[in-house]
């Protein structure tokens, strides 16, 4: 195990598997998910069942031999819900085009990473404006939950109203977001997939949202060209990606990912002082974005949307994980799951959404850092907040965000905040609203 730096960085064997184990039952909810979200465009659910368990595998891995430090990687929420409800169905984009921008995005992050880029963004872009992207992005999908849920439904008088409460379906999903939260709130590990699992149990018991015990609940993997891995395995078009119309969602994937992963990471890394070495830890911290960027691009060549480092981790590195061998427990545990097709293909779909809303919660929760009493600040993040979830688009979001916080900035004189980072990022918005006004 000298390897991972035990003794150097303060940790043993036994601690770090606890804090893989821990950090495992924080995110294996992700598989069922995931699968669940992104089977909407198309895409087989047993294929994406295997693959988003094999991509965990193999970027937290990667992870772990290369940066050495416990964060786990894996398809990212938020991300996942864009690519399915924002780009694939709401725009009628093809998952192979969708698939295409996405490895396009990440090989330009895996590019960038190899530069002082990362650092500029962190210098250049105010800490506020990446957290209102973070709060937004939660109630993006927090929103895209609910309708799915049918707690939020369609109304031509008020655009949406409230849903049936006399459904069976709206009820369970009520019932599976309250026992989430309970367990969430008893800080109970494993909350996430043990409130999905109970919920599921109950719905095969009373047959809800036409549920049923699965049959058999270990198989192999399928690796199948009909509904296996092999049917959106190595599909990507990047050619059709290439178009000048993806450029506005290329640019989202890119920069969600890019403030995601530096936020998420430097957040665990803040945790148990991972990154805080003078002499290791910036290149520590540089390697675990070279693993984030190398794992998204895999990702889209295995048919998944973007792959990015995990919060979850965080449990882990509480439990005292502080090297790579934290995220190879969690990798290896992520190998048994490739077994379960049978039971995560059982879950019914409202035991599923509640998920997408909790984690909305807990990226909301970013607006008490926010300084609202910087004016530029408020009204940016506001309308960088309130514009996702109301325009159904993570990119209108940032536009109106940078474009307004451009705005007060001027309008107030305040030449010293206005850097190049926040020019660029105002054209490139300015630029996504002409491209839609010519369209």
């Amino acid at each position: 195990m000298d390897f991972f730096k035990l003794k150097e960085n303060g940790t043993n064997v036994r601690t770090e598997v606890v804090a893989g184990l821990t950090a495992f039952l924080a995110m294996v909810y992700i598989i069922p998910v995931n699968s669940s979200i992104v089977s909407n465009t198309g895409m087989p659910i047993e294929a994406l069942i295997t693959a988003t368990a094999l991509i965990t595998i193999i970027a937290t891995a990667f992870n772990a031999f290369f940066a050495n430090t416990p964060v786990a990687m894996s398809v990212g929420m938020g991300l996942n819900a864009y690519f399915t409800f924002a780009v694939c169905l709401g725009q009628k984009i093809p998952w192979q085009s969708a698939l295409g921008a996405v490895f396009i995005s990440s090989i330009i992050f895996l590019i960038l990473s190899f530069t002082p880029f990362r650092l500029w963004v962190i210098r250049n872009i105010p800490k506020d404006l990446r957290l209102a992207i973070c709060a937004g992005i939660g109630c993006f999908i927090a929103f895209l939950g609910l309708s799915q849920m049918g707690i939020i439904t369609p109304n031509k008088d008020t655009l949406v109203s409230i849903g049936n409460f006399k459904n069976p379906h709206v009820l369970f999903g009520i019932f599976t977001l309250i026992l989430i939260v309970f367990f969430w709130a008893i800080k109970l590990r494993g909350a996430f997939i043990l409130g999905v699992l109970i919920s599921s149990i109950i719905a095969w018991i009373f047959g809800i949202d036409n549920a049923s015990f699965p049959e058999q609940i270990l198989s192999l993997p399928n690796f199948s060209s009909d509904n296996g891995l092999g049917a959106i395995f190595l599909e990507l078009d990047i050619k059709s990606a290439l178009n000048i119309t993806m450029i506005p969602i290329i640019l989202t994937f890119f920069i969600t990912q890019l403030f995601d992963s530096i936020g998420t990471i430097t957040g665990i890394g803040e945790r148990g002082k991972i990154f805080d070495d003078a002499k290791d830890g910036e290149k520590k911290l540089g390697k675990t974005l070279m693993a984030d960027a190398t794992g998204s691009a895999l990702g889209a060549l295995g048919g998944t949307s973007t792959v990015t480092a995990f919060v979850e981790s965080t449990t882990g590195v509480e439990s005292g994980g502080r090297t790579g061998l934290t995220a190879l427990v969690v990798a290896i545990c992520f190998a048994f799951t490739l077994f379960l097709l049978p039971l995560f293909k059982a879950i019914p779909a409202n035991a599923i959404y509640p998920v997408l809303v909790m984690v909305g919660i807990l990226m909301f929760m970013e607006v008490k850092n926010i300084d609202f009493k910087d004016s530029a600040i408020a009204v940016a993040s506001f309308f960088t907040i309130i514009m996702m979830p109301f325009t159904y688009s993570i990119t209108t979001g940032f536009a109106f965000g940078f474009l307004s916080y451009l705005l007060v900035r001027i309008f107030k004189r305040e030449w010293d905040k206005i850097n190049l980072g926040i020019i660029v990022l105002s054209l490139i918005s300015l630029g996504n609203f002409l491209l839609i006004a010519l369209q």
